[in-house]
């Protein structure tokens, strides 16, 4: 069973065409989690005129992207579980191209087709070099590679990425990093997605940081001592 799981917020721009590039992947008893936070626009009727049984639909008010994205991953109940977010378009090949991995694998990331809002794109793709090179704790730690929306996982690494350190920043950092740790990732070259850029993304990897040099170092020992707590403290 595959859950896909998706946090919304006034996502009624997009939302539509990511919701029909999922469903036609999944078989009759996956799942799409659908945890919306607080939307004030027609997310909600957008989601709800599916009328798919397979949508899942959770209404949360916690006003945080992480705690919406968490409380999503608690819902899910398939073995694999992907991630996405509300703007992207997955390809039609995504779900077959990546679940042969998981015979070996433990956590697959894809590459994507970088796009503008309208999806206009000249093929250029988010990993440029091998990515080959893309895993390693102390490479990730330093400078994420690990991109959310185009991520999938076993329940092997579910269970050590729940529950989320305080005061996370990235949950695709986070469960990266566990990965790395708990299971084997694997990174492949082939894009599986459009990768949506406009103004109102809400995951931050694939943008420059703006945080202080002193936030940044602040950030990374949240996350190293997150991992010690999933790993030696509730092993």
């Amino acid at each position: 069973m595959i859950s896909v799981c998706m946090t919304t917020y006034n996502g009624e721009l997009y939302l539509d065409e990511q919701i029909k590039s999922i469903l036609p992947q999944l078989n009759p008893d996956d799942e799409l989690v659908i945890c919306d936070d607080g939307s004030t626009d027609s997310t909600i009727s957008i989601i709800e005129s599916f009328k798919d049984m397979r949508i899942h639909l959770h209404r949360n008010h916690f006003r945080n992207h992480i705690l919406n994205f968490e409380y999503a991953l608690h819902k899910a109940k398939g073995d694999i579980i992907f991630l996405c977010d509300q703007d992207d378009v997955w390809l039609p090949d995504k779900v077959k191209t990546m679940l042969p991995y998981f015979d070996i694998y433990d956590l697959v990331c894809s590459n994507c087709i970088v796009t503008d809002q309208v999806l206009k794109h000249d093929n250029n793709t988010f990993f440029h070099d091998d990515p080959n090179h893309k895993t390693g704790i102390i490479k990730n730690l330093w400078h994420n590679q690990y991109l959310g929306c185009c991520m999938a996982f076993n329940r092997k690494v579910l269970s050590k990425a729940l529950p989320f350190p305080k005061n996370l920043i990235t949950h695709d950092t986070w469960i990266g990093l566990v990965s790395e740790i708990a299971g084997k990732p694997k990174f492949i070259s082939k894009p599986l997605i459009y990768f949506r850029r406009h103004n109102a993304n809400a995951s931050c990897t694939c943008l420059k940081s703006n945080l202080s040099i002193t936030k940044m170092i602040s950030y990374r020992l949240t996350l190293l001592r997150g991992l010690f707590t999933n790993f030696i403290i509730n092993r």
